[in-house]
């Protein structure tokens, strides 16, 4: 084990994981202690610069999907974060599961990372689906979910690589949930710098009187008034 992955696996031991998957459960979302320092982070943010690094750019206004624009790692992805994500898989795999569960649907993914990203591949799914996301004064996002095919991982990690309220303001992150037949419960949260943020790709079980339920919800970024936001966002399946 490298230096690199034994600093990630401290670093992510140091969340309460039982009390992270309760808040999930309860809210769809929530942060996890810190991940990368400030310097490690700004590292990471200044990557954006190093096109070679990545397999393609999306304009977001060009896609109609907001304003500003993020990359996709290459699967020779930098350390830092290859040894995040296989950290935090483990981690989240329990709450994986138990939501399958609960759902009543089947949970494909194994023990190992590499096993479940080597089934993803032999679907189809080969393509990296890390993202470095860089937003400016204007730049938001719009409300989505990182699907990618047909096989998911349940939950993603976005890290902040900057400061709010010093880098820039704005940009907090956004999740809506659609209730059955109700309005939707919309949250919105300000991200520190360092820490991960743990959300659901796409749903979340909620009980009702006939049972569990999925609670369907998607995520964005609201405006950026101000400065440079950067996030590193951890997916757990390939694209295909």
């Amino acid at each position: 084990m490298t230096r690199t992955e034994a600093q990630a696996r401290r670093r992510v031991a140091a969340t309460d994981w039982g009390a992270l998957a309760a808040e999930l459960d309860a809210q769809g979302s929530a942060s996890t202690a810190v991940l990368l320092t400030p310097a490690e982070c700004r590292e990471l943010a200044a990557l954006y610069e190093k096109p070679e690094l990545f397999r393609t750019t999306v304009d977001l206004a060009r896609h109609r999907y907001g304003s500003g624009a993020y990359r996709y790692f290459t699967h020779d992805l930098p350390a830092p974060v290859a040894a995040l994500r296989a950290a935090l898989y483990p981690r989240l795999l329990p709450v994986a599961r138990d939501w399958a569960a609960r759902l009543g649907r089947p949970a494909p993914w194994p023990d190992s990372l590499d096993a479940w990203l080597a089934r993803c591949h032999a679907a189809g799914q080969d393509r990296s689906a890390q993202i470095l996301l860089r937003y400016g004064p204007g730049d938001w996002n719009a409300l989505h979910r990182n699907v990618f095919g047909d096989l998911v991982f349940p939950l993603q990690v976005v890290v902040a690589l900057d400061e709010a309220g010093t880098d820039y303001t704005g940009g907090e992150f956004l999740m809506v949930e659609q209730w059955a037949r109700a309005q939707s419960r919309g949250t919105a949260t300000v991200l520190r710098q360092g820490h991960g943020l743990v959300f659901t790709t796409r749903d979340r079980p909620v009980r009702t009187r006939r049972g569990w339920s999925a609670g369907a919800m998607r995520h964005g970024v609201s405006t950026v008034r101000s400065g440079r936001r950067h996030t590193l966002g951890l997916v757990f399946h390939d694209a295909a």
